[in-house]
């Protein structure tokens, strides 16, 4: 039964992903933001302040130490957790799996970011493939940007009986971009010496029926991945017929080499001028007019804005765990709705 109560949500964590979903939260009919935990006494917590979020540390020494900054700090993590019904935990890598013993000795439920372990969950999410399985959990994945992209495309064509293998070639940005003066490549190109790269394993672990292969390659730039892709379909299809499968989901969204959109920096420019929030890209952008198909074989590319893609999948797992909501087109509806996803020109 779909319930239309409001879900109390806190972010844990609010770096780059984590203001993101607080942002998110805020903008959903269904939700209410009742604060944000963060470390820093630097611009970042300040920011969150002047969108009128309450802020919180993670301890009594954190709290003390912002305080002392100037920062209006409300509390601790722990008085924080006496008001919420579900955690979306955003801390940097390892540092969830720290604080879910936390979240499980209060009884709230969690979500955790694609740097963990799917062991920490025991559960690892994309809505469209198995938002059924989270729904009453206690916890959830949301698996990282390239992995959320592989199996949203991946489960467009399996979902139109097209797909029997994927092998991909990721090009990875090498670092995020307020980050790029801290750190990155230059003059070089890093390929990850295992193969699969995690991307493949790990879209299984959401969804152990694909047949997915993945390599990768660190590159000397920050705005976005990109994705090369060969799939071997179950029978020979047209073109058209492969991109009505795309175009069932409403988080891929179709570029053109033919509109200027030709490489990761116009796509961006395109969503800065589209209004977009930080110009953040929700959806895979996949390129059309690229795309090729010669028999049974598909060819595609897509670019993957790392900082957004996960935002809506973190939205609709918040309403699998708690059960807001059973079926996974509503939830995905609604929080398109909020977010602006689907309103793009064309």
């Amino acid at each position: 039964m779909t319930s239309r109560t409001e879900i109390r949500v806190a972010v844990n964590g609010y770096g780059v992903i984590g203001k993101r979903v607080a942002e998110a939260v805020a903008k959903q009919e269904d939700m209410r933001l009742v604060g944000v935990v963060d470390v820093a006494s630097d611009w970042r917590p300040r920011v969150a302040l002047q969108r009128g979020f309450a802020l919180y540390g993670p301890a009594r020494e954190q709290v003390e130490a912002m305080r002392n900054a100037g920062l209006a700090v409300a509390g601790t993590l722990e008085s924080l957790l006496d008001d919420v019904d579900v955690v979306v935990d955003c801390t940097p890598k390892k540092v969830a799996a720290t604080n879910v013993e936390t979240y499980r000795a209060r009884g709230i439920k969690f979500i955790v970011q694609g740097g963990e372990k799917h062991s920490v969950t025991g559960h690892s999410f994309v809505a469209e493939s198995n938002y059924a399985s989270a729904l009453g959990r206690e916890s959830t994945r949301v698996v990282s940007c390239n992995t959320t992209s592989v199996v949203r495309t991946l489960t467009s064509l399996k979902s139109a009986g097209l797909l029997r293998k994927a092998r991909g070639t990721l090009l990875r940005r090498a670092t995020d971009p307020w980050e790029s003066h801290q750190g990155g490549i230059m003059n070089t190109l890093v390929p990850e010496e295992d193969i699969p790269s995690h991307q493949g394993p790990d879209a299984q672990a959401v969804d152990p029926d694909l047949d997915v292969v993945t390599m990768a390659v660190k590159v000397p730039e920050t705005l976005a991945h990109l994705h090369y892709w060969v799939v071997e379909m179950t029978r020979p299809a047209s073109k058209e017929e492969v991109l009505n499968a795309f175009s069932a989901s409403s988080r891929i969204k179709f570029i053109r080499y033919s509109d200027g959109l030709s490489a990761l920096n116009t796509v961006k420019e395109f969503m800065s001028d589209a209004g977009r929030p930080r110009a953040d890209l929700y959806e895979v952008a996949l390129w059309d007019d690229m795309l090729r198909v010669q028999g049974n074989e598909l060819f595609y590319a897509y670019m993957v804005d790392n900082q957004a893609i996960v935002v809506p999948e973190t939205i609709d797992a918040i309403r699998a765990l708690t059960q807001a909501e059973s079926e996974a087109k509503v939830s995905i509806t609604r929080t398109d709705a909020a977010m602006g996803i689907g309103k793009l020109p064309r």
